[in-house]
Formats: C-alpha cells, sequence, structure tokens
C-alpha cells in the first residue's frame, strides 16, 4: 500500500469546496449533490483530503478522536464501485451511543445499520509492515457492534470519492456488553443476523468482512501508520459490515446476535407529533 494515498493539502480551493458542501449538509440537514462532479473519479487522494479537512474542524469544536471504521469490506460492493480496496473514516468522542439511549430523530440524514465486530486496542499500531499477530497482540477485546451509517450525499447516490470525502459515510456507532479476548473467538467464522423491528433482515459471517475482520485492521493498521497516524492504545476499529446494510427510520429497533461475541442494539426515536394536533 506504500504511496497509495499520498497526501494532499486541505488548504487547496478544492478540498476547501467540497468540505464546505458536506459540513453545510451535514449542519442544515439537507443532503448535497455527489461530490464527484468537483473530484475527479480517481482523485482518492483530494477526497481524503476533504475527509481530513472536515474531521480536524470537528476536533477544533471540542470532539476527540476515538477509534476508527473502516468501509467497503465487502467485495460485492467493491465490485459495484469499482474499487479493490476499503476505505476508512474517522470516529469520534460524539458518535458512541449507549445501548440504552434512543438515537433521536432527525439527528442523521439518511440512516443505514450494517452489524460489524468492533475491536478495542491496548497498543499502538506504528508499523507499516505490521503482521495480523501484531494485530492480536494490540488487541484488547473484541465486541459485537451496530454501525449506523449515514450519507451527506443526496439518496446514496455515492461512488468512491464521494464516501471517502463523506468520512466514509459514517453516522453512530453502538457497542455490545460483552468482551471477549481474541484467542477465545474465531473471527472469520463468527455468524451474524440482525433483526428490523422483530424480522430478520441481514445476515452474514465473519468472512465477508475481507475473509476476517482482523484482515481489515491489518489493512488498516498498514494504512494508517503510512500515512504517519498510526492506531493507538484504546481505539475503537470498526472492521466493517458481515452483511447488507439495512436503511433505518423513526420508531425502527434493530437487534444483533454475533456468535461468541453476544448481542447489541439500537432503538430510534419516534417521529414527533405534528404541531397544531388534527386538521379536523
Amino acid at each position: 500500500m506504500s504511496g497509495a494515498i499520498p497526501p494532499v493539502s486541505e488548504s487547496s480551493a478544492a478540498v476547501q469546496e467540497v468540505a464546505d458542501l458536506l459540513a453545510d449538509a451535514a449542519a442544515s440537514g439537507k443532503p448535497c449533490p455527489p461530490i464527484r462532479r468537483l473530484i475527479s473519479a480517481g482523485d482518492v487522494s483530494t477526497a481524503y483530503a476533504v475527509q481530513r479537512l472536515n474531521n480536524e474542524r470537528r476536533l477544533a469544536e471540542g470532539h476527540r478522536l476515538v477509534g476508527h471504521k473502516i468501509g467497503l469490506t465487502s467485495q460485492a460492493v467493491q465490485r459495484q464501485l469499482g474499487v479493490d480496496q476499503p476505505d476508512f473514516g474517522a470516529l469520534l468522542s460524539d458518535m458512541g451511543v449507549a445501548q440504552d439511549d434512543q438515537v433521536p430523530f432527525g439527528r442523521l440524514l439518511q440512516p443505514k445499520v450494517e452489524a460489524e465486530v468492533a475491536l478495542v486496542l491496548n497498543a499502538d499500531l506504528p508499523n507499516a509492515e505490521c503482521t495480523i499477530d501484531d494485530v492480536i497482540a494490540a488487541t484488547e477485546y473484541a465486541v459485537s457492534a451496530l454501525e449506523i451509517v449515514d450519507s451527506r450525499i443526496a439518496d446514496w447516490d455515492i461512488t468512491f470519492v464521494d464516501t471517502v470525502a463523506d468520512n466514509a459515510s459514517s453516522g453512530l456507532y453502538v457497542l455490545g456488553e460483552q468482551r471477549v479476548r481474541l484467542d477465545e473467538v474465531d473471527l472469520a467464522a463468527v455468524c451474524m443476523s440482525m433483526s428490523k423491528n422483530g424480522e430478520v433482515a441481514s445476515e452474514g459471517t465473519g468472512a465477508a468482512c475481507l475473509g476476517s475482520p482482523l484482515n481489515a485492521t491489518l489493512w488498516l493498521a498498514r494504512t494508517l501508520a503510512e500515512l504517519g497516524d498510526p492506531l493507538k492504545a484504546g481505539d475503537v476499529v470498526l472492521t466493517g459490515a458481515l452483511g447488507p446494510m439495512v436503511v433505518a427510520a423513526a420508531g425502527d429497533v434493530f437487534a444483533v446476535s454475533i456468535s461468541q461475541l453476544g448481542d447489541v442494539s439500537v432503538r430510534f426515536a419516534p417521529e414527533p407529533a405534528s404541531e397544531g394536533g388534527s386538521s379536523e
């Protein structure tokens, strides 16, 4: 992966323009048109520069970096977007949702939910030539997780550069409570079932995530180390979807069971009643 994402200045006019469009969409709750009209299809470096700029703006507002997410770990989705690698985004301190909390109506623009394995690290991974064994040694525990992905781009009309610029379509996430050491679980073999309002809506296995969530984490660790921003102790890593994502709406309840890792769930708050009562 060396040299795969050469740096682009966040001060460039194109980066500033695209970052402003995505930030305005998030602030207003109104999705913007695809940004690939401003960034060419192969210009991944500029797309990541947009992502960095908007994340730096949020850090300047007082949020903290708490980890990273990996996207596009499904080969089918990669083929759909015409790429041969995943992407990554930042997890900030306001993105975590406790299982007992509801996701407020209107907090996200176009939410979808997917089930994942999350890893929590207890050591840094600074080496761009690290191995699976290094990833295992640096992991404190694995846990079942729900990622609530979102897009600031209208109708999820995205290509690779669209989603990269948009922080890998990050939204919120929920971690389960059962913490499992990696010597107690085969992450490639775990089976996932996710229900929406009591009906099975998505199923999959750990192998659907680049063959194993550990493979996805290794890719992320090497990529971030090459960029000089390595994974660190305490980081949460959302390793990628184990099955298809599912559209979420106000009032929906999602529950996930991942074998060997336990359960995790999330509830979306109902839509507020309209003001003024009945029109009759």
